[in-house]
């Protein structure tokens, strides 16, 4: 059972977040994880989940903000359908990165991190990683695209 009467996510996701704040020497230490997750679930962090994560690991609100904002791979906005993420870090950047950016922002009307009116694309400048390279699973509900 939840430590929250009315929480804002599925019992199954309250039940994790509840062990999550027991199994780290410090609450505050499953704040990544937990603000993953309800991205998962939710499709973007909102200031509901900031909140009801601030209350669960006894922060202030501005707490988990000061970490929201650090992360990139944590959005404060939905994401459109499909999510389209180029890599630009050095070794895309040298194979074209930009360009490939540049043609998906001229493409699709937005920029980075913006979604289009329709609510299809979105579109993230990001880094190579092992998910990307396909070596990890992704745990997104929208569907990327990498390039």
């Amino acid at each position: 059972m939840s430590e929250i009467a009315n929480t804002i996510f599925s019992p199954e996701l309250a039940a994790r977040f509840d062990k999550l704040a027991t199994i780290y020497p410090l609450k505050r230490s499953a704040l990544v994880p937990m603000l993953l997750y309800a991205q998962d679930e939710v499709g973007y962090v909102s200031d509901a989940v900031v909140a009801e994560i601030a209350e669960r690991l006894d922060l202030l609100e501005l707490d988990v903000r000061n970490v929201l904002s650090y992360y990139s791979m944590l959005r404060t906005k939905p994401a459109g359908k499909y999510n389209v993420q180029v890599c630009t870090n050095i070794s895309c950047m040298l194979r074209g990165g930009y360009e490939i950016l540049s043609h998906c922002k001229h493409r699709l009307g937005i920029g980075h991190k913006e979604v289009t009116r329709d609510g299809v694309f979105s579109l993230e400048e990001s880094s190579a990683s092992a998910r990307a390279a396909g070596l990890l699973p992704s745990r997104s509900t929208t569907t990327s695209t990498r390039i």
